[in-house]
């Protein structure tokens, strides 16, 4: 197969939703099976950096305490950046436990570390003119119009369900934390960063800041694998390959595509923004900028078969 993966190659997987649960119980009990997956890899030689998702997490940890505040008057409302850090925090735990719960069962002496990144944003990126990500609880239009003008964030109607806090998503310029991460990965642990694509931060006169924003975690995936060098990005979703015609009569699976060929596809409108759409342009942007290496999107039951060229979808420049 012309894109096996060989021993002793660089991975960075983008873990989807799905990897993950919507409670953390549920989610302990998911991480154990993504963590087999995941170590099947390192198995079979390669070198694994895991990212991943954090949306319900830190939607969860963001409605806890905003209806803890409104409810008690005591407990204070959690700023969005620090919001997004517990989620990479906990979950950050329970994926490194389970990997190396399954490295010991395997016998495989490898360590886990969990890095808690920042990811230097552009305050002058266009997101942050049209904030379209809502987080946090419904609230009514009047208590949201309060809100506003007591902390100056948005607030926009969500689909006739009340009122919620919107943020932007802005583009990954850099990890803050890169130079840790890439020193533990030549040091052989398997590393879980980036994850939600990082705590949004603006680098103002050197110094760094928070801001309430939602980085997509596959662009910033995109960015830790070209910054890495790292032999394939792979972009883990509910599906094993891409398809053209989704959900038609005609529906028709890729294997291999090049950078032009999805470009084509997305001109023709043939991947839905906000579900398959962001995969593949940050699978473009991960192989333009690094043409050595590759991109793959498929289901994590199928990664380990993808890194040895049996199936998935694979992005080249």
């Amino acid at each position: 197969m012309p894109y096996t993966i060989g021993e002793g190659k660089t991975v960075v997987i983008a873990l989807g939703g799905n990897a993950l649960g919507n409670t953390p119980q549920e989610q302990l009990d998911l991480v154990k099976n993504t963590a087999t997956h995941i170590v099947d890899m390192i198995e079979d030689g390669t070198n694994v950096v895991v990212s991943h998702g954090n949306g319900p997490q830190v939607g969860m940890i963001n409605n806890a305490f905003a209806y803890a505040s409104a409810n008690d008057g005591k407990t204070p409302e959690m700023p969005f950046p620090e919001a997004g850090a517990m989620s990479q925090g906990y979950i950050g735990y329970q994926l490194s436990q389970a990997i190396l719960n399954e490295l010991k069962a395997r016998n495989i002496l490898r360590s886990t570390a969990n890095v808690i990144t920042q990811t230097v944003v552009d305050p002058a990126d266009p997101a942050f003119q049209n904030p379209t990500k809502p987080v946090g609880a419904f609230l009514s239009e009047e208590e949201a119009k309060a809100k506003a003008a007591e902390t100056g964030w948005t607030y926009k109607e969500d689909a006739g369900r009340g009122w919620r806090q919107v943020v932007a998503s802005p583009k990954p310029v850099r990890i803050v934390e890169f130079d840790a991460v890439r020193d533990l990965v030549n040091d052989g642990y398997v590393v879980i960063s980036t994850g939600g694509g990082g705590v949004p931060v603006f680098e103002v006169d050197g110094a760094y800041e928070g801001v309430p924003a939602v980085i997509d975690k596959d662009r910033s995936s995109a960015l830790l694998a070209r910054k890495l060098k790292a032999d394939m990005l792979i972009i883990l979703t509910a599906v094993e390959k891409v398809c053209v015609n989704f959900n038609k009569p005609d529906q028709a699976e890729i294997s291999e595509m090049t950078v032009a060929e999805a470009e084509e596809y997305i001109a023709q409108g043939q991947f839905a923004p906000g579900s398959m759409l962001p995969k593949v342009e940050a699978c473009i942007e991960y192989v333009e900028q690094y043409p050595a290496g590759k991109a793959l999107i498929t289901s994590l039951e199928c990664a380990a078969a993808g890194l040895r060229g049996e199936t998935g979808t694979v992005i080249t420049a």
